[in-house]
């Protein structure tokens, strides 16, 4: 699901608009992303993804204007610019899952999307490039661990310490989330 259409959901959901969220957070005191998450799922009774949509949103308004492609490149600049042409291979290779594959990039990962469902992630670090895979269902092994507390938006996790770390198992997980449609 886009940005966008988190919000037109909440939108639907709720009748209140961005703005109409701003000026009762204000009223409330609320400046802080977990303090606004709370109230948005206590009070409205919104999901993560909507509250941290909306939460987002009036936090940092100018953020989800910024062009996807600088957005990319905010994601993998200083120590971990390393990382972008494995990101750009890997890109390349789930574009060729499907003419549907699209991507959101946001301050610290890019999501890989089938249409407006996210099937995994790509979150770059210093030392090295974690990729979290959404394939519910699937054991955990000792290479795809579980993703547990590390991001809820997918349920497996793998390091890749060196650019040999992207090979036919983790193109067949990535193939397996992208059609698996979770």
């Amino acid at each position: 699901m886009s940005f966008q259409a988190y919000l037109d959901t909440v939108q639907t959901q709720t009748g209140k608009t961005v703005a109409d969220f701003r000026i009762l957070a204000a009223e409330k005191g609320l400046s802080k992303h977990g303090e606004v998450l709370k109230w948005l799922k206590a009070e409205f009774e919104l999901g993560h993804g909507h509250a941290t949509a909306v939460a987002g949103a009036l936090l940092k308004p100018d953020a989800f204007k910024t062009p996807r492609a600088d957005k990319v490149d905010a994601v993998f600049s200083g120590k971990k610019a390393m990382w972008r042409p494995l990101y750009e291979a890997l890109l390349e290779t789930v574009q060729g899952f499907g003419e549907d594959v699209d991507i959101a990039p946001t301050e610290s990962y890019v999501s890989l999307l089938r249409g407006s469902k996210k099937f995994a992630i790509v979150q770059p670090g210093a030392g090295r490039l974690d990729l979290g895979i959404k394939r519910k269902g699937t054991e955990a092994t000792q290479r795809f661990e579980a993703a547990g507390n590390w991001n809820s938006m997918v349920t497996h996790r793998v390091r890749i310490t060196e650019l040999a770390g992207v090979d036919a198992e983790v193109v067949e997980w990535l193939r397996a989330a992208y059609q698996g449609g979770d």
